[in-house]
């Protein structure tokens, strides 16, 4: 009795969030309330039950887990004794109970684990952590599943999505405050906020935009109805007047087909389609790329639904979105707003120089209904009624149309909110979770799914360290400001500690927009995370085929691997990486018929709920056991789980594209021998690094850490040191944004066949020049040492 609770003092004492630690911590952050507090106006809580009767729930849960976790340190106890008996006789004993208790464990454990579970090899994900309770991943994914809670997610999307709450409204500083709180409820070993101020742009609060129908005289006929809380920030303010041209989805092809047909834009008001797989900021990029006066971008029935009977948009609701090609305060490009007066005047080069508006299905069939020109490709045609598929320019009658937009800018104290639990053998190493918090509308898609996982998890794994749960690596859960103009928090966090963060930061999961149905998943992700993906969709069942793996059900639908996508502009995911060349992740679960009603004034939890047949709960719940799965084995294993030669294969593909060119290009007199060389020298670097991962001992400390350092740089050094950070911030040469890029190196290259009279021999050897020596020295680097690298030039 004695010896068992000394035992659990010692388990207790081993406790990193023990009650002293809890409140030096609490104190030292009391004045975080009062940085997002005290606006009277709105009050949000997500809380909806007793705290008390919450944490006897807990301690039923857990009940089982804490008494295996205090068993393990009896026995430990019971060692300790009998070693301190005498030399020769310790030994043996000490050798029988070892072998009794580790031996005895292994089965005991693997009897309830999954089949994959029952191998466990010595290091990696599967190996129980040093110190501590010692749990294996496989009791950790238990003690996740049983805490991971449905009601709590349902619950905190359906009071976030109440009213809207943009940046610096009332509503969103409230929510804040409520966020804060919870954090700081689940005792967490650091929470706290940071500032900061950034422009914004909204609707002019006495002058409305306006779209008006005029006579070949110049004289209004008609006002075609506009929301006036519709808009798209950062949209160029002013007035332009001229015919129509529809151009589809405002894709580079679309316009390529109407320049091959003949209608030329010439300031003229160009419509498009929401969707297509651009955003809206590319769409008006090209707009204003090809000559036109303005964009007016609708959602047509074809693409989303516009049946409210049926769960779809009515007619006359518009769908808003940024159109800043870029992210983050654009008046403060590569560099971060913590105090924006001290910054020249600059802005980003991706804000429009055109006026944009978003309209309605209803407007836009107003308009279209009285094109002229030619007729558009089959594939053009949408499914407004009463509409002849007619590209435009002129309009019948000699009319016009004037578009108006007045928008102004804002300076606006944003907030973002952390909550930390810090590591154990590398606390300095961050996996890092993080949801938008506004909204310009209610937002039950936009922001309450994410805001919800992420406050779910941040329970689930504050829960799991007081019951045994000891992580290698410092797990981070950050409530972003202003997504919904870029996500501009997040970014400017980014930038505000560029510097440091390929030294700290392992990988970001991006929490928003995480639940539109229940039946496909996706993943934008960096192939880095590829590895970690396919082993977490192994171990979750899918929230809509019961009893199969999401995996399982993927192999189903043909593939696995079109889980599996590129990272994306609006993504809030895509900065992490193309920025701060750190691997990111943002996971999604969706229907094939399109949910509606994100970016619009409908988008409540009323209605994600019905989508989901009443199960929103329980399909929040499923992400967020995947994001939790690959937390656990980032922060378990003793090895980074991170595919560190992933690039080789994106890296072939290029070399065979050159392959096809090099008559053209030795024509030419250039030479891709450049790039083949230093394609070969990064996987070979990078398979080497592998290799000698593969046969290091895992278990010692210095070994670990050292690799771990060189796996979390690789993202990193695809990030071009050729550019700037100012004015090419998505500095990534595969995942990034610009001419640097292998996306335009790909495309410039391919105008030899399809159009060399386009191909500027000056600018190819640029692009070659500055990929080919980002990707030599992220060879160099992986190689290690100086005198390990040996080129011939």
């Amino acid at each position: 009795m004695v010896l068992d609770q000394a035992a659990e003092r010692q388990c207790c004492h081993d406790d990193p969030l023990d009650t002293g630690k809890t409140q030096q911590a609490s104190l030292s952050h009391q004045h975080c309330e009062e940085e997002v507090g005290g606006v009277p106006g709105v009050e949000v809580r997500l809380v909806t039950s007793e705290e008390e009767e919450e944490e006897e729930e807990e301690a039923g849960l857990l009940s089982d887990i804490t008494t295996l976790v205090l068993r393990y340190g009896r026995r430990r106890g019971r060692s300790c004794l009998t070693l301190s008996a005498s030399a020769a006789v310790g030994f043996a004993a000490a050798f029988l109970l070892a072998y009794a208790v580790f031996g005895g464990r292994s089965q005991g454990s693997e009897a309830g684990a999954p089949r994959e579970e029952q191998g466990r090899q010595r290091g990696g994900a599967n190996s129980p952590g040093e110190g501590g309770a010692g749990l294996y991943l496989g009791e950790l994914r238990t003690m996740m599943k049983r805490l991971l809670q449905d009601e709590d997610i349902y619950n905190t999307v359906s009071v976030v999505s109440r009213v809207p709450h943009p940046p610096g409204s009332p509503a969103g500083t409230s929510l804040a405050s409520e966020i804060l709180r919870r954090f700081r409820r689940l005792q967490m070993d650091h929470t706290w906020t940071e500032s900061l101020y950034a422009t914004l742009q909204f609707p002019h609060s006495s002058q409305r935009s306006s779209l008006r129908l005029l006579d070949s005289a110049g004289l209004v006929l008609d006002q075609v109805p506009v929301n006036p809380s519709d808009f798209c920030p950062y949209s160029a303010s002013g007035s332009t007047t001229g015919g129509v041209v529809y151009a589809n989805y405002g894709r580079p092809q679309d316009f390529q087909w109407l320049q091959g047909a003949g209608v030329a834009l010439d300031g003229r008001l160009v419509v498009m389609r929401v969707g297509g797989g651009v955003s809206f900021a590319q769409k008006v990029r090209m707009v204003e790329k090809n000559g036109g006066g303005g964009a007016l971008i609708y959602p047509d029935p074809a693409d989303l639904p516009q049946d409210p009977r049926r769960l779809g948009l009515n007619t006359h609701t518009a769908v808003s979105e940024h159109v800043h090609l870029g992210s983050g305060d654009p008046f403060t490009p590569g560099f971060p707003s913590f105090n924006q007066t001290q910054f020249p005047p600059i802005q980003s080069s991706g804000l429009p120089l055109v006026p944009a508006l978003p309209i309605s299905a209803s407007a836009a069939a107003k308009l279209l209904s009285q094109l002229s020109g030619p007729s558009c490709p089959p594939s053009w045609r949408g499914r407004l009624p009463y509409v002849r598929c007619l590209v435009g320019p002129d309009l019948t009658s000699g009319r016009r149309v004037q578009l108006s937009v007045h928008n102004v800018m804002k300076t606006v104290l944003l907030n973002n909110i952390f909550s930390s639990l810090e590591g154990r053998e590398e606390p300095d190493h961050y996996i890092i979770l993080g949801a938008q918090r506004d909204s310009l509308g209610p937002g039950a898609v936009k922001s309450g799914v994410g805001t919800a996982v992420l406050l779910e998890l941040a329970r689930t794994f504050s829960t799991m360290v007081k019951n045994g749960f000891s992580p290698r690596r410092s797990l981070l859960f950050v409530s972003w400001d202003a997504g919904d103009f870029g996500n501009v928090g997040a970014t400017e966090w980014l930038e505000g500690y560029l510097s440091m963060l390929h030294l700290k930061a392992v990988a970001y999961f991006s929490l928003d927009q995480a639940v539109m149905g229940d039946d496909v998943l996706s993943a934008y992700t960096s192939p880095l995370l590829v590895d970690l993906l396919d082993a977490a969709i192994r171990q979750v069942e899918h929230p809509k085929h019961a009893g199969q793996t999401v995996f399982s059900q993927a192999e189903r639908d043909g593939g696995s691997w079109r889980i599996m996508k590129p990272l994306y502009l609006n993504s809030g995911a895509f900065s992490f990486t193309a920025f701060a060349g750190v691997p990111a992740m943002e996971l999604r679960f969706t229907e094939e018929r399109a949910y509606p009603f994100v970016n619009t004034p409908l988008d409540e939890a009323a209605r994600l709920q019905e989508v989901l047949g009443g199960r929103l709960g329980q399909v929040g719940r499923s992400l967020g056991e995947l994001v939790g799965e690959m937390v656990l084995r980032l922060a378990h294993a003793h090895i980074l789980p991170l595919r560190i030669t992933s690039y080789a294969q994106t890296l072939l593909q290029l070399s065979a594209q050159l392959n096809r060119h090099n008559a053209e290009l030795q024509a030419r007199g250039l030479t891709p021998h450049w790039v083949f060389s230093a394609r070969g020298d990064y996987s070979r670097a990078a398979e080497t690094l592998q290799r000698a991962i593969d046969d290091s001992d895992l278990h010692d400390p210095s070994t670990t850490r050292f690799y771990n350092t060189r796996i979390m740089k690789v993202e990193y050094y695809f990030l071009s040191q050729y550019v700037s950070a100012v004015e090419t911030p998505f500095r990534h040469v595969i995942q990034g944004r610009g001419d640097h890029t292998l996306s335009a190196l790909s495309e410039h290259l391919d105008l030899l066949t399809s159009d060399p009279g386009r191909f500027d021999e000056t600018r190819f050897r640029r692009q070659l020049a500055l990929f080919t020596w980002t990707l030599q020295g992220a060879a160099n680097a992986l190689n290690g040492d100086v005198w390990s690298i040996h080129h011939h030039y």
